[in-house]
């Protein structure tokens, strides 16, 4: 997947949820998608930009492991946040196991396309 640079920009502050109710109302309200070995909650949120976060299951190694698979997944959604549709919050919930950048590439992006969250 090629993007452009000075489009996807950082992945700021403002993007990420950061309140427990916040995710409450995703896993109790959002829609759920899932493939094996991620989950993709989502709903929309009335703003003009997406916010997201990625939640671990319990139990996720330890904390060097679940820092990677964090570190990995918000990169892959950086890259792929400027393909997606505005207005929407997301979790992106990952299991354990098959942990490389190439995997998460493959897991997020579908799932995203399972929801139906990538422009045409």
């Amino acid at each position: 997947m090629e993007t452009d640079l000075i489009k996807t920009g950082f992945f700021k502050r403002e993007e990420r949820i950061k309140n427990p109710a916040d995710f409450k109302k995703l896993f109790k309200d959002g829609k759920k998608i899932s493939i094996p070995g991620a989950k993709l909650f989502f709903l929309e949120n009335g703003l003009g930009m997406n916010r997201v976060g990625f939640p671990l299951m319990r139990g996720y190694g330890n904390a060097v492991e679940r820092n990677l698979s964090k570190r990995y997944s918000r990169e892959v959604y950086r890259l792929l946040k400027s393909h997606l549709n505005t207005g929407y919050d997301m979790l992106f919930l990952i299991y354990p196991g098959n942990d490389s950048f190439h995997s998460r590439c493959d897991q997020i992006r579908l799932l995203c396309q399972k929801a139906g969250l990538i422009q045409e």
